[in-house]
C-alpha cells in the first residue's frame, strides 16, 4: 500500500472513522482511544524495535506482528517515542497471552511440539494422553505473551490475545 494514501479518509468511506483496535497493540501502551488520539505515526518506534516485530498497522499505527518473531520487552519502543502513548515500564507490559487454537497439530494426531520448544518461560506443555498424541495447553500465569511460539507453529495455530477469555480479541482493558 502506497505511503500517500490516506487511510483515514478510506476508513470514513468504509463507515469507520476510527483504525481498527489490532489485536496487539505495543506493550506498555495505553488504551487504544488514547494511543490513537496521541501517537503521531513516525514510525522512531518501528525503527527502534530489535526484534523488528513492530509494523504499521490499519491508518499507519503501529502494532506487533509475531509472525516476525517474539518481544523481548526491551523497552526500546517506549524509549524511542516522544508521545505521551505509554504507560511506566514498572508495570507489566501488557495483558496478553498465548491461545491455542483448534488446527493445531495434535488435534490432528499429528506429534509437534515446536511451540512448547520455542517458549523459554515454559508456559506451554504437552500432556501425555494414553492412544494419543500429547496434546498441549498454555499456562496463564507463566505466560507473558511474549510470541515466541507463534511464528514457530508449522500451521499457524497459535494467537496472542487477552490473557481473561475464550477468544484471542483485541485488548479491551
Amino acid at each position: 500500500m502506497p505511503d500517500g494514501v490516506n487511510l483515514s479518509r478510506r476508513s470514513l468511506f468504509r463507515g469507520r472513522l476510527s483504525p481498527t483496535e489490532p489485536k496487539v497493540q505495543l506493550p506498555w501502551s495505553v488504551s487504544w482511544a488514547d494511543f490513537v488520539a496521541d501517537c503521531t505515526r513516525c514510525g522512531d518506534c518501528l525503527v527502534a524495535c530489535p526484534e523488528q516485530i513492530l509494523v504499521k498497522g490499519d491508518g499507519g499505527f503501529p502494532t506487533v506482528d509475531f509472525l516476525r518473531g517474539e518481544c523481548t520487552f526491551c523497552t526500546d519502543c517506549v524509549t524511542a517515542c516522544q508521545a505521551p502513548i505509554f504507560r511506566p515500564t514498572t508495570q507489566a507490559p501488557w495483558d496478553y497471552v498465548a491461545h491455542i487454537e483448534a488446527g493445531c497439530l495434535a488435534s490432528a494426531q499429528v506429534f509437534c511440539q515446536r511451540c512448547q520448544d520455542s517458549c523459554e518461560l515454559q508456559a506451554i506443555r504437552f500432556s501425555p494422553q494414553l492412544g494419543r498424541v500429547p496434546t498441549p495447553s498454555v499456562d496463564s500465569e507463566l505466560c507473558n505473551g511474549c510470541g515466541a511460539c507463534v511464528a514457530d507453529c508449522p500451521v499457524g495455530s497459535i494467537r496472542i490475545g487477552v490473557r481473561h477469555g475464550d477468544a484471542p480479541t483485541g485488548s479491551k482493558r
